[in-house]
């Protein structure tokens, strides 16, 4: 019997995400990680940025980092851009609105290049990934 609850305990997060429908995709070419006493820029390799893509579902109502444990997000419309926040305060996704990208890209550079920049809070470090819509 306890072989069979745990069965149907670890095929449950699973069917609820059957439903899933990914609302973003993106593949990173820049990874910055910080720990307060040093900053590592690095461009990535293909192979890396394929490790490192960020992916948002939408299940229902609620939105889900998929490619970050499928953290719970909040999504926050403002100006250029879609938030998404973790609401377990793991990081955010910003992404540029494809029909703002032009006006987003008059504020700089960075705009100009990347559609969008994903932050992660891991300890005291952060890790910061700048990339491509896919």
């Amino acid at each position: 019997m306890k072989t069979l609850l745990l069965g149907a305990l670890l095929i449950l997060p699973s069917a609820a995400f059957a439903g899933a429908v990914t609302v973003f995709k993106g593949r990173p070419t820049m990874k910055i990680a910080e720990a307060g006493l040093g900053r590592a820029p690095e461009t990535l390799s293909s192979r890396n940025a394929d490790y490192f893509e960020c992916v948002i579902s939408k299940v229902g109502e609620d939105y889900f980092w998929a490619s970050r444990e499928n953290a719970r997000l909040q999504r926050v419309d403002a100006g250029a851009f879609v938030t998404f926040t973790a609401f377990d305060g793991s990081g955010y996704v910003r992404v540029t609105k494809k029909e703002k990208k032009a006006a987003a890209s008059r504020v700089g550079s960075t705009e100009a290049r990347f559609d969008y920049v994903e932050h992660l809070l891991v300890g005291l470090r952060s890790f910061t990934y700048y990339g491509i819509e896919q």
